[in-house]
C-alpha cells in the first residue's frame, strides 16, 4: 500500500539547498530574489513555506537573526533571518547558481 501524504523530497527545497551551498548563508528575501532568476516560477509564499520545512527536517538551520532599522512600509525595524545549511542537506553543486548569485 503506498505512503500517504506529500512526499519527504522537494525539488524547490532542493534548490534552495543549491543556492545556500553556493552563498553560504543568506536571508529569505535574498534567497527567493536568487531562486526566482533562476528555475522555474514560484512565489514567495512558497519559497519561505519551504525554508521552514527545511528546519524541521535539518536541511537548514538558522545561522543569525538580524534587527535592521530603517524606514519600511511597515515600521521602523526589519528583522532578516539568515539560513544556513544544516546537517541533512545534500547538495549537488549546481552551477546556475554561480552564475546568478548577486
Amino acid at each position: 500500500m503506498p505512503k500517504k501524504g506529500r512526499p519527504p523530497r522537494s525539488q524547490i527545497r532542493q534548490n534552495i539547498v543549491e543556492i545556500l551551498y553556493s552563498l553560504g548563508r543568506a536571508y529569505g528575501y535574498q534567497i527567493s530574489k536568487i531562486y526566482m532568476r533562476t528555475y522555474p516560477p514560484a512565489t514567495r509564499r512558497v519559497i519561505y513555506y519551504h525554508l521552514v520545512k527545511g528546519l524541521e527536517l535539518g536541511e537548514f538551520e538558522i545561522d543569525k537573526v538580524e534587527k535592521e532599522t530603517g524606514e519600511f512600509s511597515w515600521g521602523s525595524t526589519s528583522e532578516k533571518t539568515y539560513y544556513k545549511l544544516g546537517k541533512n542537506a545534500k547538495p549537488q553543486g549546481d552551477l546556475q547558481i554561480t552564475e546568478k548569485k548577486s
